[in-house]
């Protein structure tokens, strides 16, 4: 969700575990490239003991009659984020407004699961070594956005994602390119993510390959498309750049990733990271190969050498 992004605004808004070895997929749920499994009834049951408590369940309500009866997917998440009756309770009673504002996210929920398996479905065609584990989308205590690895499948806080506001502001498509960002992590092998102290470039790299793999199978990437990162880097390339570069190799990423809020974004390294792979990815021959190598990132300092990237260079 390790904090190592699925993603997307990790840090302050609790991010994803860091994705599992790909080739050992053991979910009792894993779906193929024809047909992943995309779970979504969780919020349905949310919302019907919300409602039928007026908008304010007790923690027994939502730990009875909510979790106990869930999907595998948020029996983990609740195992792995101390997803309980009580904390949610809690973060209701702070922040009632991400509860009923996540209602018009959830409205969108049949067209994402649609366009989240055309988005999956295309990976597997790009990447046949890809594993299809499970996406169920749920609603917890506020964070995390996305927990996953290839062994539990995928994890999404409708309620944490929905109420990132600085991101895409069409929700169906910010949950589309989210999930799909976080389904390149689940794919990618563990060789950096095992690093408990990966480098500014190593972990710029898994970021921005998830980001550039969900613009090739969804259409868009998850974060660095957004309003106010365009704004903030906007004719900044070559300072913002050039500062990455003297920094690659530093352990101390609190400049550059997991330091978004709920109403301001950060996490320059992961657009850093995005264009670097897209420069690997415009200068490959091979786009099907360049597309594998990408996901499968080993060596990070080779990987920046062979992309052709510099600071400020021109990326449409």
């Amino acid at each position: 969700m390790k904090g190592i992004c699925v993603a997307v605004i990790v840090g302050a808004l609790g991010g994803a575990a860091i994705p599992g070895n790909a080739r050992s997929v053991t979910s009792t749920e894993s779906g193929t490239a024809a047909g992943p499994i995309i779970h979504i009834e969780d919020v349905y049951r949310f919302y019907k003991v919300y409602d039928a408590a007026g908008g304010h369940p007790s923690a027994e309500q939502l730990q009875h009659d909510y979790l106990d009866p869930g999907s595998q997917g948020l029996h983990h998440l609740a195992r792995v984020r101390d997803v309980t009756g009580r904390r949610i309770a809690d973060t209701m009673a702070k922040r009632p407004q991400i509860y009923s504002g996540a209602r018009r996210c959830m409205v969108a929920l049949p067209r994402v699961r649609r366009r989240v398996a055309a988005a999956l479905r295309k990976l597997g065609q790009l990447y046949p070594q890809a594993r299809f584990p499970s996406v169920t989308i749920a609603v917890g205590r506020g964070k995390p956005v996305g927990v996953g690895s290839a062994d539990t499948g995928l994890q999404i806080g409708l309620e944490a994602l929905c109420a990132t506001n600085w991101m895409n502001p069409n929700v169906e498509d910010r949950f589309v390119h989210v999930i799909a960002h976080e389904y390149i992590h689940v794919q990618q092998f563990t060789a950096l993510n095992d690093d408990e102290h990966p480098t500014l470039l190593e972990r710029s790299l898994l970021e921005g390959a998830a980001e550039f793999g969900a613009e090739l199978i969804s259409g868009a990437p998850g974060e660095v498309a957004s309003p106010q990162l365009r704004a903030s880097t906007q004719g900044r390339e070559r300072e913002i750049e050039s500062e990455f570069a003297a920094a690659e190799d530093s352990t101390d990423l609190s400049k550059w990733v997991d330091n978004s809020t709920w109403d301001k974004q950060g996490d320059l390294g992961y657009w850093v990271g995005y264009r670097i792979v897209k420069s690997y990815y415009r200068h490959a021959a091979d786009k099907r190969r360049a597309v594998r190598e990408l996901i499968e990132i080993t060596d990070p300092k080779a990987f920046l050498a062979k992309s052709g990237w510099y600071p400020g260079m021109v990326l449409q």
